[in-house]
């Protein structure tokens, strides 16, 4: 397994993670977790996402049941917690959001359900628009002095709303964010690649990044060539909108684009999603891909995609470049 450095912090995480959104809490219990998570634990895996709201607290319930079953020293794993929707079905507004009052609240909620004595990072799952970037920071400065919170980022948060936030941490000798977590994969690519281009650098934010949906919703492993399987996520309840990316002049132009890469992926040998994993990795300024799974056999296959890394050649990058046609690298209306 490779290592990387998460932004400016000293915290080494494993460039291939395990995420429990979707499937824990809906799909799958304790014990189910546990495999999951020992494969991908014993694979080198270092680093275990949740939130707040995945299955409504359930999701981190039952991760805190399976961490504690295995038998795994503390500090060899890193777990990480978002705040903002709330763990409840219909939260009040003291029940959500990133006031000083919910971020606190949550924190600790957090830390009870996964059974650990404090949360390694903890991300501010949205953008409140409601509560002044600086409370924010301070309030997760805060639970960083006091222990609970060891570093603290946000997730689909903008350039200019990050770069608030450091400037704010800095103005009041406060902590600023070290890591954000945006949607990265081959469909989906502007934020990382050109929008945060400057903050990754020492001399701005010197940003990590945590990206998920490296399979887009699972369209890049090929699964949805031939229309949407019964078991699959697009049809549970809440994840309508995922069909918007098979459905449609956008969804028929996506799955042409899945097959043409589908040939790339047999002419190295390997799978799609392997090779739309092992895609995410070699970009240097993500630090970490979170991967998702119902099945140990599907953690194995993810965690394969670190092979595919050597035959991305400069050669094979240009292909793929030219079957997506969606390479952005100028900042549009912006102002960071």
């Amino acid at each position: 397994m490779q290592f990387r450095r998460l932004g400016k912090s000293g915290l080494q995480v494993s460039v291939l993670s395990f995420g429990a959104w979707v499937t824990f809490g809906t799909q799958l219990d304790a014990n189910a977790a546990l495999a999951l998570m020992s494969t991908a634990y014993d694979a080198g895996c270092n680093f275990f996402d949740n939130a707040e709201v995945y299955a409504r607290g359930q999701a981190e319930t039952i991760m805190g049941e399976a961490l504690a079953k295995s038998g795994w020293r503390r500090d060899s794993y890193v777990v990480s917690s978002k705040v903002f929707g709330g763990s409840l079905e219909k939260p009040s507004k003291l029940q959500r959001g990133l006031s000083r009052k919910h971020i606190v609240e949550a924190c600790h909620q957090a830390i009870q359900r996964l059974q650990c004595e404090y949360l390694d990072l903890y991300f501010c799952h949205r953008p409140d628009a409601r509560v002044p970037i600086e409370e924010t920071v301070r309030a997760m400065t805060e639970l960083i002095w006091r222990g609970d919170v060891l570093y603290w980022g946000t997730s689909e948060w903008s350039a200019q709303q990050l770069m608030e936030a450091y400037a704010v941490a800095r103005q009041y000798n406060l902590i600023p964010p070290t890591m954000e977590q945006p949607e990265y994969n081959m469909f989906h690519r502007y934020r990382v690649e050109v929008e945060y281009a400057r903050l990754y650098h020492e001399d701005t934010i010197g940003l990590g990044t945590t990206i998920w949906s490296p399979l887009a919703s699972g369209l890049l492993t090929g699964k949805y060539n031939d229309g949407i399987p019964e078991d699959s996520r697009f049809n549970l309840p809440g994840y309508e909108w995922m069909k918007e990316k098979i459905t449609g002049e956008r969804g028929e132009r996506n799955l042409q684009i899945v097959k043409e890469l589908a040939a790339v992926a047999a002419e190295l040998d390997t799978s799609l999603s392997r090779l739309a994993i092992a895609w995410c990795v070699k970009n240097p300024n993500v630090s970490t891909v979170i991967t998702g799974a119902s099945k140990v056999s599907q953690v194995q296959e993810n965690f394969a995609a670190l092979d595919v890394l050597p035959s991305l050649t400069d050669d094979v990058m240009d292909r793929i470049e030219t079957i997506l046609g969606n390479k952005e690298t100028k900042l549009y209306g912006a102002n960071i």
